[in-house]
């Protein structure tokens, strides 16, 4: 599948731009540290070549966007549309450690789903979370995303087996 460009979009405080090379240093405080990456499917990173790496990969499928604080020019999230079938899309995001609690996550996740839907005419977004990630759970319930599944331990992760939740928002409820 033939992904279309990751455009550029913007929020009353950020520019979310196309991630590139240069980004991971600022990433990297959040993705190295244990604590921030418990609810990854993957541990912290060792080193940040390996970080690159893995942001930059190009056998993945997916768009990757950095949010850029206007202010300051400093990145503050990473966000992502990955294609899972026809008109459906798999979101993710995760705001950098030091900028956690400012609603930032809140502001891009819902500026990158409007362009989804409103953009790029997707049917269906969808999202996966831990269970315990009652953040991102909020965040997904309060933009209308409903919860389709509860799967037990169905995803080995660098802490065991875990429980996952499957989030699923169709364009016609986004807005209501």
């Amino acid at each position: 599948m033939t992904l279309p460009p990751t455009p550029t979009l913007e929020t009353e405080r950020f520019i979310m731009r196309k991630l590139v090379k240069d980004d991971a240093p600022a990433l990297w405080p959040t993705l190295s540290s244990d604590e921030h990456c418990r609810y990854l499917t993957r541990a912290a990173f060792a080193s940040l070549e390996e970080l690159e790496g893995w942001l930059l990969d190009p056998d993945w499928n997916g768009r990757s966007w950095c949010a850029v604080d206007r202010q300051t020019g400093e990145i503050a999230a990473r966000l992502v549309a990955v294609p899972v079938s026809e008109a459906t899309a798999e979101i993710g995001y995760i705001t950098v450690a030091d900028r956690q609690g400012e609603g930032i996550a809140g502001e891009c996740t819902r500026r990158l789903i409007a362009h989804l839907f409103e953009c790029e005419s997707h049917h269906r977004l969808t999202a996966g979370t831990d269970p315990r990630n009652n953040a991102s759970n909020a965040l997904l319930k309060r933009f209308g995303f409903r919860r389709e599944a509860h799967m037990i331990e169905s995803c080995k992760t660098h802490l065991g087996w875990c429980d996952e939740y499957f989030w699923g928002l169709l364009k016609r409820e986004w807005g209501r």
